[in-house]
């Protein structure tokens, strides 16, 4: 038989063509929502600075008032990374936010607006006879009970009634004090003190040099010094310190003897308080600041009321733009009153200092609640001078 034919093998069906697969869209590049930074506090009427992190500049900064959102400030870019403008409303937590260039909007963040609080005090003398033991050993006794009071505050100022130096002749006069820079280190340590005014009658008892040296060491200290200076110019200078957004100008005069100390044009010494120096000194510390604190050294030893000079010269200083009057030298406590939308202190009397006459004793800390331009409100803390160290009452 003939063998079978060999099977055929059919010609394979050539496999469909498949078409790529379309490429993966690339993934959206993440919003950047990053984050405003404000400050926790603000005062009425002061600055708030607002800046942001990780957003897209430019970038705008914007407030919530009501259920819209309105632009404040200037626009933050990599050159000014940050933008300033007032804040208005007395009270509250203001809602703010960064908007980027993207159109991406910041989580929103809330500051406090809050009064700015001063503390003021009255005479402080560092000499180690009224400072007793302490001076030579325990420095920061006399500021035990009242120090964290006048750490809390914002600002704190305070009459520093002695020449702090090593140096310098004994100027021919009864009463002469003259402190340690270590004491004075241990009260600003203490206590906080921002500003302390040498226009007084002792911050000259031992000579230009030591006043000099005065300045020097105050500032040395941690503190600004006010009120004294090499020269007339100097020492009639404002000092401002800002805090909470406002921006504080303290000035300061003396009136009492000798007139030797009252500084020239080239001479070092105080400022005097004349009427025209006072309006001259208080208006250029206005164009500087949102609020004028002017202290005074003034009035009569141990009078409990102040005098016809005291009440023109604060009418002088308020109605040149001072919001603020504190006053110094009688050693007693004298009224503290409302004028218009300042306050007038006439006299804090002694801090720490020797109170061995009656009322000398009596003292307390000032504290003021401050916006621009006015006093929100105020109070006495009170106080017992126990030899020479304040101890706050209750």
């Amino acid at each position: 038989m003939p063998a079978p034919p060999p099977p055929v093998t059919p010609n394979p069906t050539p496999a469909a063509a498949v078409a790529p697969a379309p490429p993966a869209p690339a993934a959206p590049t993440p919003a950047r929502r990053g984050t405003a930074v404000v400050p926790a506090a603000v005062a009425p009427g002061g600055e708030l600075r607002v800046g942001a992190k990780g957003v897209a500049l430019p970038a705008r900064v914007e407030q919530r008032v009501g259920a819209r959102w309105k632009r404040r400030g200037n626009a933050l870019t990599a050159a000014r990374p940050a933008t300033a403008f007032r804040i208005t409303q007395p009270t509250g937590r203001p809602a703010l936010r960064v908007v980027g260039a993207d159109g991406v909007p910041t989580p929103i963040v809330k500051t406090r607006v809050r009064p700015l609080t001063l503390a003021a005090v009255g005479d402080i003398n560092l000499a180690p006879r009224p400072l007793g033991a302490v001076a030579g050993g325990d420095l920061g006794g006399p500021w035990r009970s009242v120090g964290p009071v006048l750490r809390r505050a914002d600002l704190t100022f305070g009459n520093l009634e002695c020449a702090v130096s090593t140096g310098g002749a004994p100027f021919a006069k009864q009463y002469r004090f003259r402190g340690s820079p270590a004491a004075l280190r241990a009260a600003v340590d203490a206590a906080g003190f921002d500003v302390l005014d040498l226009a007084n009658n002792h911050s000259g008892d031992y000579g230009a040099g030591a006043l000099l040296d005065t300045v020097r060491n105050v500032r040395a200290a941690g503190a600004e010094p006010v009120g004294a200076g090499s020269t007339a110019d100097a020492a009639y200078r404002p000092v401002v310190r800002t805090a909470l957004g406002l921006r504080v100008s303290f000035v300061a005069f003396n009136e009492i003897l000798p007139p030797e100390f009252r500084a020239t044009g080239s001479r070092p010494g105080v400022a005097w308080s004349t009427p025209d120096a006072v309006r001259a000194a208080v208006r250029r510390a206005r164009r500087q600041a949102d609020v004028v604190v002017a202290g005074f050294h003034w009035g009569v030893e141990l009078a409990t009321t102040p005098s016809a000079r005291q009440r023109a010269l604060a009418r002088a200083a308020l109605g040149a733009g001072a919001t603020a009057v504190i006053g110094a030298h009688p050693h007693v406590l004298q009224p503290v009153i409302r004028s218009g939308r300042g306050v007038v202190a006439y006299s804090l009397g002694n801090f720490v200092f020797p109170a061995g006459s009656p009322g000398t004793t009596r003292t307390g800390i000032l504290e003021l609640r401050l916006a621009a331009g006015r006093v929100v409100g105020h109070g006495l803390r009170r106080a017992t001078i126990r030899g020479a160290t304040p101890v706050l009452d209750g």
